[in-house]
């Protein structure tokens, strides 16, 4: 699924954020939530697009380096979710249909993978789902 939007190692870094929020909404982030956003990364982000970070690896390894150091941000989920919301309202040409659905897939996937979708993790994704529909 080649993009051919030209994004940033920002872009990434908020995506990690972003998935971080969702997956601290309920303010725990168990590990079936940390490995499905590794499967995702894997099987989905990789092939997003070629770009590469300044260590020469897939860019898109960024969206898991910052979710795993975001308790280090001492944000809460809201302002992650928030800062998300900021950088995709100053880079709207990123944020293309098929992105969103990528991004609302993979916030579904990390919501469900531990006991289901809890009623914090629904308000937010369906925040989100909205934001990301907006023209």
């Amino acid at each position: 699924m080649k993009s051919n939007i030209k994004t940033t190692e920002t872009f990434y870094h908020n995506l990690g954020k972003l998935f971080y929020a969702v997956a601290f909404a309920d303010k725990t982030v168990r590990k079936e939530e940390v490995d499905t956003l590794q499967e995702y990364v894997k099987e989905y982000w990789l092939d997003y697009d070629d770009l590469m970070d300044v260590f020469d690896s897939d860019a898109a390894y960024l969206i898991q380096i910052v979710f795993d150091g975001a308790q280090a941000f001492e944000e809460s989920s809201n302002d992650m979710y928030d800062a998300f919301v900021s950088y995709k309202n100053e880079q709207p040409q990123l944020f293309t249909k098929k992105v969103n659905r990528l991004i609302v897939e993979t916030s579904r996937a990390i919501a469900y993978s531990y006991a289901g979708i809890n009623k914090s993790e629904l308000i937010m994704i369906s925040q989100l789902e909205i934001e990301l529909n907006r023209l």
